[in-house]
């Protein structure tokens, strides 16, 4: 995504995590098994639907407040949502990538949707801890819907990309323009395929890390492109993922 997107999104992530910090609950979240190996196994004999979902049926399989602890799920904003035709890369090799991170669902979705995940911190407000509620990891989450095999091969593009574009690229969002200086890709299991990266963007000459996962599941696809305000996301957003996978068909 573009500097000022970027911006949009990490003013909502600190907004919202202020107003969270007084009232977020204590207490140890309760750890969930990985279930992307059991969604793999359970999907492994069926084959992918043929007919790409509608974009209200996708509304429906989107992460929810309910779903997810620690975390504010509210619907993108304005800002932050990039048009799928508003997103290039200098490289076409690297455009599938530039699209997921800018939350478009890459390749040719029949439909999409998308919401926003932020991490909420568990203890009372302190000074300390407002500091940190400003470097919240923020999740735009994305989710397309494909005909035929078309989840597969969108996949497969953003494998390739990921090869081909570890060196860097200039992503290009609605005219604005974002050094991408390292593509490393990570481990990750969920959904029945998955891919993930931690991106490294030059941001006005500092060294802006972010990550990037997306999975298959069926004919589906959900992104997950996850940053923070203090310039670096140390982990893929686990959570997120695991919940995400879990409501996929």
């Amino acid at each position: 995504m573009g500097t000022r997107v970027f911006r949009h999104v990490g003013a909502a992530t600190a907004a919202a995590s202020l107003a969270l910090l007084l009232t977020a609950c204590g207490g140890e979240e309760k750890k969930t098994e990985d279930t992307g190996k059991a969604d793999a196994s359970a999907s492994a004999a069926a084959k992918p639907d043929v007919k790409a979902l509608t974009a209200a049926e996708l509304e429906k399989l989107l992460v929810t407040q309910a779903d997810l602890k620690n975390h504010k799920v509210q619907k993108a904003e304005a800002a932050v949502v990039v048009n799928p035709g508003d997103v290039s890369a200098d490289k076409a090799a690297c455009e599938p990538l530039a699209e997921a991170m800018s939350g478009v669902a890459p390749g040719t979705p029949g439909a999409s949707a998308q919401t926003q995940a932020i991490e909420v911190m568990k203890k009372a407000a302190s000074p300390d801890d407002i500091k940190k509620a400003f470097g919240a990891p923020a999740t735009t989450v994305t989710l397309g819907s494909y005909a035929g095999e078309g989840a597969q091969q969108a996949l497969a593009s953003l494998k390739t990309a990921g090869a081909d574009c570890a060196g860097g690229f200039t992503l290009i969002a609605s005219g604005e323009k974002t050094k991408v200086t390292k593509v490393a890709a990570e481990t990750v299991t969920a959904g029945e395929e998955a891919l993930a990266w931690t991106v490294t963007s030059d941001m006005e000459g500092k060294p802006f890390v972010s990550k990037l996962v997306v999975l298959r599941k069926g004919n589906n696809l959900a992104g997950f492109s996850t940053i923070s305000l203090a310039g670096e996301v140390k982990q893929l957003p686990k959570a997120v993922v695991d919940a995400q996978a879990a409501k996929l068909r």
